[in-house]
């Protein structure tokens, strides 16, 4: 990248056959730029260029020639500036291959043969994109709202709420979503939304100095047009080997891009890298009602009122089944000192039909009892956010005059079980 020269051109193209440079010149002609940086050669020959020259604004490549196109345009993607609006050209009329194309950021797929007027009209819409107003501009400044989802323990149902939540936030309340799931060997963010994870999360990780507006677009895989995810399954054998500047990076970048942040964090996260949530605004602590669940709630809560205080934690008891549970929520509630929130009862058909179908939870049980919980706790997270940015009240908060966990022996709470009935 340091090869290149600070002067962009309004306009490069590199097509692969002499005909569709021909009726390509004749266009950039009518729209007032050189011909010349018409130039024959196909997407290789792109990535070969603009490797030592910097790139267009606006930019046409060639794919016909390409074997792999979704690849070739990520190769692509490396060394394009960061705005530049990329029109692509094939001769592969594949609806699915034109949505991938624009998911990963190209902003049109043209068929050949071209055609003049056809030109035309993309290159105008291309203009009048990269000469917007871009969406860091102040004046056009919109609320974001960031939150992260903690399971008190493994299997607690985190992920399962998280995915859930980003799905209703995208779709219900429409608001441009990014789901960050940093289970980089384990996570399964991907996996319920049915999508492949990509490399998008481990490439940031090795490279944080390559995170920009740009490669949010091409590394982020798209779950419908509201929702994007960026997951892993980085082989077990390797470790994480990061100082977090990557994940803090992603959050800025999702800021500029999204009105919505949901991050799926393990609680080992908080550990290792406690500025994950400097600028977090909600929390949703996800729990069972078990000893367990209770002992490291009341760990978490504590951590979170020391080092991230501005953040509002909303508490979750999940698959709550009526008379079996380890601890009563009133005995669970007055072991962490506050109320639980929401309480999503346990619905194991839930699950398995979410998972036939290769859905999310809520999406997957609209009309269930815990479809509806998850969508009041998607309503309370949007409402503690006020419009300046700032966190409202907790309400959830259970102040006291004195502590009662040293009143409390959480291990009795298991030897108080109720009498079993004699009736059937």
């Amino acid at each position: 990248m340091s090869l290149k020269n600070s002067t962009r051109d309004t306009f490069a193209a590199f097509m692969c056959d002499d005909t569709a440079v021909d009726v390509l010149r004749s266009a950039v002609v009518d729209m007032g730029w050189a011909p010349e940086k018409c130039h024959r050669g196909g997407l290789r020959n792109a990535i070969q260029s603009l490797s030592i020259t910097a790139s267009p604004n606006i930019l046409m490549v060639d794919l016909s020639e390409s074997g792999d196109p979704l690849n070739d345009i990520n190769a692509l993607a490396e060394v394009c500036e960061s705005g530049t609006v990329v029109i692509a050209v094939g001769q592969v009329n594949d609806v699915r291959l034109y949505r991938d194309l624009v998911a990963s950021g190209i902003q049109d797929y043209l068929l050949k043969p071209l055609n003049p007027g056809q030109i035309r009209d993309a290159l105008v819409q291309a203009q009048a994109i990269f000469t917007a107003p871009k969406s860091h501009d102040p004046s056009a400044a919109r609320k974001h709202i960031s939150m992260a989802v903690v399971g008190t323990r493994g299997g607690v149902g985190a992920s399962t709420l998280a995915t859930s939540l980003a799905w209703l936030f995208s779709t219900d309340h429409k608001l441009p979503t990014a789901l960050l799931d940093l289970d980089v060997h384990f996570g399964t963010g991907a996996l319920t939304l049915d999508l492949e994870p990509g490399r998008g999360l481990t490439d940031a990780i090795d490279n944080p100095s390559r995170i920009d507006g740009l490669f949010i677009e091409r590394a982020m895989i798209r779950a419908n047009d509201n929702l994007a995810i960026l997951s892993a399954e980085a082989p077990i054998s390797a470790p994480l080997m990061t100082d977090g500047s990557a994940f803090l990076q992603l959050e800025e970048e999702f800021r500029q891009a999204f009105e919505m942040t949901v991050i799926d964090m393990p609680r080992n996260m908080l550990i290792n890298f406690p500025h994950l949530l400097a600028d977090v605004n909600v929390v949703v602590l996800t729990t069972e009602l078990t000893l367990a669940g209770a002992r490291d709630a009341i760990r978490l809560l504590s951590w979170l009122k020391s080092n991230a205080s501005h953040a509002r934690p909303i508490v979750v008891a999940n698959k709550v089944q009526a008379g079996a549970n380890e601890i009563s929520k009133a005995d669970f509630e007055a072991s962490i000192e506050r109320k639980i929130n929401f309480m999503i009862p346990y619905d194991i058909k839930g699950a398995s039909n979410a998972a036939k179908l290769g859905q999310t939870f809520v999406a997957a049980n609209r009309a269930a009892k815990a479809g509806g919980i998850v969508r009041d706790i998607a309503q309370a997270v949007i409402g503690s956010v006020a419009d300046d940015g700032s966190t409202t009240a907790d309400v959830g908060a259970d102040v006291r005059k004195a502590s009662l966990l040293g009143k409390f022996d959480l291990k009795k709470m298991l030897s108080a079980k109720p009498k079993a009935k004699t009736n059937a």
